[in-house]
């Protein structure tokens, strides 16, 4: 069995097409999509994280702003900053980069990001919006990482409805959100959770249509995990020194071999990450068509 490889790189420059689209269209009507970056300190893979999501927006035509404090930043400083982000019109949507310093409240300091400009999806009202909402349309900003993970299935052709998913982790990021937006009524699909603490994860994974893969350990999941012809999304990243170059390299929560028994698989790297920073810049120009709306 050859699986079809799900192309997160494909699906979202498709996605930042049909956005250079509808950010044309909202300058025409005299609103530019601002997205924002809040960093503080000068982590270098931080750094370039937020390097390739500034190059990504500007791209597309949105404004990009770029804020940055000092690793000694106090707390008071990093909140003023978030108030004026919150506070400013050109701003649509922001990202405050983790990990903050350890001195800093992060609790806090996502929490006082204004919901509507919420562009990671992940702001406590806006989830708490997404639990209660399973039949009407959302308007508030969605957790960008599972949207993609639902996104790249669709882009290509996989039909959710009815089908049994299986999420490998219970982060915040992906693992706690996804079966949210899986089981809308839209969506319809079941979900069950595993994690780490699973005893015999594998009688669950082997009854899934699809894996999302979201627990950060290294070849989780293995071939006799995988039932036949199983979409496998690859989320979980782990990183090793490699002892020859002396280089990170990054590995996946699926083993190589399971590839062989899927039917779908997303490679890691460029399958959901891809996916994230569209559906990102996705939320943002979101938040802009509704505030035109609003106006």
């Amino acid at each position: 069995m050859t699986a079809q490889i799900l192309d997160g790189k494909a699906a979202s420059a498709t996605i930042k097409a049909e956005l250079t689209e509808r950010v044309a269209t909202l300058k025409e009507q005299g609103v530019t999509p601002g997205i924002a970056t809040v960093l503080v300190g000068a982590d270098p893979a931080s750094q370039l994280y937020v390097g390739m999501k500034h190059r990504q927006s500007e791209a597309v035509g949105m404004n990009s702003i770029q804020r940055e404090l000092p690793a000694d930043a106090t707390q008071v400083e990093v909140e003023q900053l978030i108030d004026e982000l919150n506070a400013d019109p050109t701003c649509h949507g922001y990202i405050v980069q983790l990990p903050l310093p350890k001195h800093i409240d992060t609790d806090a300091v996502l929490e006082r990001i204004d919901p509507a400009k919420d562009a990671d999806g992940l702001h406590p009202t806006n989830l708490g919006r997404l639990v209660l909402n399973v039949n009407s349309p959302i308007h508030t900003p969605l957790p960008c990482t599972p949207r993609g993970v639902i996104e790249l299935l669709v882009r290509n052709g996989y039909d959710l409805n009815g089908k049994h998913v299986v999420v490998v982790g219970r982060g915040v990021t992906i693992g706690r959100s996804i079966g949210l937006l899986l089981t809308r009524r839209e969506i319809n699909a079941t979900v069950t959770q595993v994690h780490t603490g699973t005893v015999d994860m594998g009688q669950y994974l082997r009854q899934a249509d699809v894996i999302v893969a979201s627990a950060g350990v290294k070849h989780l999941i293995k071939a006799e995990d995988v039932k036949p012809g199983a979409a496998i999304l690859d989320v979980g990243v782990t990183r090793e020194t490699d002892p020859e170059t002396g280089k990170n390299k990054v590995y996946g929560d699926v083993d190589p071999a399971a590839v062989e028994v899927a039917g779908y698989v997303s490679p890691n790297p460029g399958g959901v990450g891809p996916m994230t920073v569209a559906l990102l810049m996705t939320n943002v120009v979101e938040a802009a068509e509704r505030s035109l709306a609003s106006a």
